[in-house]
């Protein structure tokens, strides 16, 4: 289906997803940069990602029981407000110390605003659920993609610039989503618990468990790498845009012909396989030639993979949208969240492309996760294209 079938929320929405999700790929090119600058080593750099992710993991069993209470528009707009406060913020201090834990906060807004955002738009694309989850990742990929073009072009002046632009761009997205985006039906007030609940569905813990081991490789590639490339500040920032324009055709062109031809679960395992390869392949691999092209292809391999996890996430539950989401989104990033760490500290005690081997480890063992428990799946399939 094409942009203009599509509601005009699901469409704004998508907007402001890219947005906020530019915000994320606009930190990969200045890592070095603040390394080199502010004399911290690769492992406490990697606590840029690590707080954020690990606050935003947590958050996520919260956001979707404070959207069934104060709505979804305005836990959007709540997130879109705290990422501007707290990426301004970053642009200022001076220490590694106060960038990773502003940068836990950057990570409780966009866990208010990814939460409800796929809420919504799932709930609006009425009878195109699969397709509006195709358009959210699009536009999260879209938006990783350019965040690094960003970073690189703002970074190569100053590594306080890229924030201080993440931060204007979310005070543009949320004018926008106030003019644009009306509050959906209203679910039924839910609690924590309420979130917590859905993992007694074992087949929403096992897609779960297999979306935290996943993450652990999609940030040990994407958090990590900048650090070993070698390479420029607008260098990187051009290999993570070209990873984030595979990861988009990925999501929203190979993932729904794959999925149509194959089936959801059989695609999955299918990708699962090749970028554990990948990641293995880029632990026996040097030279900043040879690791970029294999972080580009993996664009491919991880836009297959966003979009199916989420999909079966949501397509799998008995539970709400906000309830499914804030689940699945709370175990993913809270595990993904010790990959960058994780890094950092094997890299530089072990070498350079070790954490690689890791990564490839987590994925493996997520893929024997799926193929144990394959039956879970069999009634996610996506809907049908007319």
């Amino acid at each position: 289906m094409g942009l203009r079938d599509f509601h005009p929320a699901v469409l704004a929405t998508a907007l402001a997803t890219f947005g906020s999700f530019l915000g994320i790929g606009i930190v990969d090119p200045i890592l070095p940069s603040i390394a080199r600058e502010l004399g911290a080593s690769h492992f406490m750099v990697m606590f840029l990602f690590t707080s954020y992710l690990l606050v935003m993991g947590l958050a996520n069993l919260v956001a979707g029981a404070l959207a069934t209470r104060i709505g979804s528009k305005r836990t959007m707009l709540l997130g879109l407000a705290t990422v501007a406060v707290f990426a301004g913020g970053c642009a200022l201090v001076s220490t590694v110390e106060s960038l990773a834990i502003l940068r836990g906060f950057w990570g409780l807004g966009n866990a208010l605003f990814t939460t409800t955002a796929l809420a919504i738009m799932v709930g609006v694309a009425a009878g195109n659920g699969s397709e509006a989850i195709s358009l959210y990742e699009a536009a999260l990929g879209f938006g990783i993609a350019c965040g690094p073009l960003l970073g690189g072009l703002l970074g190569a002046q100053s590594w306080r610039l890229p924030f201080a632009g993440a931060s204007v761009l979310m005070i543009v997205a949320f004018r926008f989503v106030v003019l644009t985006v009306e509050e959906p039906e209203a679910e039924r007030q839910q609690r924590v618990r309420d979130v917590l609940g859905t993992f007694r569905h074992t087949g929403v813990f096992t897609n779960a468990v297999i979306g935290l081991l996943y993450t652990f490789g999609f940030f040990t590639l994407l958090a990590y790498t900048p650090l070993i490339l070698g390479l420029s500040t607008l260098m990187i920032g051009f290999v993570f845009f070209a990873w984030g324009i595979l990861l988009i055709v990925g999501s929203a062109v190979l993932s729904p012909r794959l999925n149509r031809r194959f089936g959801t679960p059989e695609t999955t395992a299918g990708a699962l396989t090749v970028f554990a390869g990948l990641l293995g392949v880029m632990w026996v691999s040097s030279g900043s030639t040879m690791l970029s092209t294999l972080v580009i292809v993996g664009g491919f391999l991880c836009g297959i993979l966003n979009a199916n996890l989420t999909t079966l996430a949501m397509g799998i539950s008995t539970h709400s949208r906000s309830a499914a989401s804030g689940a699945f989104n709370s175990l993913r990033f809270t595990g993904g969240a010790f990959a960058p760490i994780t890094a950092g500290y094997l890299g530089q005690a072990y070498g350079a492309t070790v954490p690689f081997l890791i990564g490839a480890g987590a994925v493996g063992l997520g893929l024997v996760v799926l193929l144990g428990r394959f039956g879970e799946f069999g009634f996610a399939e996506p809907e049908p294209t007319h």
